[in-house]
């Protein structure tokens, strides 16, 4: 017989859980955007650059590298000359893509109703 050894659940109220430090990776303002343009296929940084607005280079390559990290993206250099680099999604990288098209379509269903909530919080007086 087996023994069936299973981690502790995940408790992401607690700071030192290891769910929690993941979601906090993918929870900031380019992650989500990089892994869903890199869903599409490989990029160099220079595209992804132009594709994501308003990102600087530092945060794109600081993001980049965080998601290469966690095992999200893969970099892969070229023995060229200019030198080339780029990046994709591992399979763990690409098994974000469903979740992130339903936030996708859950943020445009509900883009109205978000803005009609700014619009009313911004109009009190309090």
């Amino acid at each position: 017989m087996t023994e069936d050894v299973r981690s502790p659940p995940a408790d992401v109220f607690k700071e030192a859980c290891i769910s929690r430090r993941i979601l906090e990776s993918l929870a900031d303002k380019w992650a989500l955007l990089l892994i869903h343009r890199l869903a599409s296929g490989p990029a160099r940084t220079a595209e992804l650059r132009r594709c994501i607005g308003g990102i600087s280079e530092k945060m794109l390559i600081q993001t980049l590298r965080r998601l290469e990290r966690n095992g999200f993206v893969v970099r892969r250099s070229f023995n060229e000359v200019p030198p080339r680099v780029e990046y994709s999604l591992t399979a763990l990288g690409a098994s974000l893509s469903e979740p992130i098209r339903a936030f996708d379509t859950w943020v445009e269903r509900n883009i109205a109703a978000v803005t009609a909530a700014q619009q009313a919080f911004d109009g009190r007086k309090d």
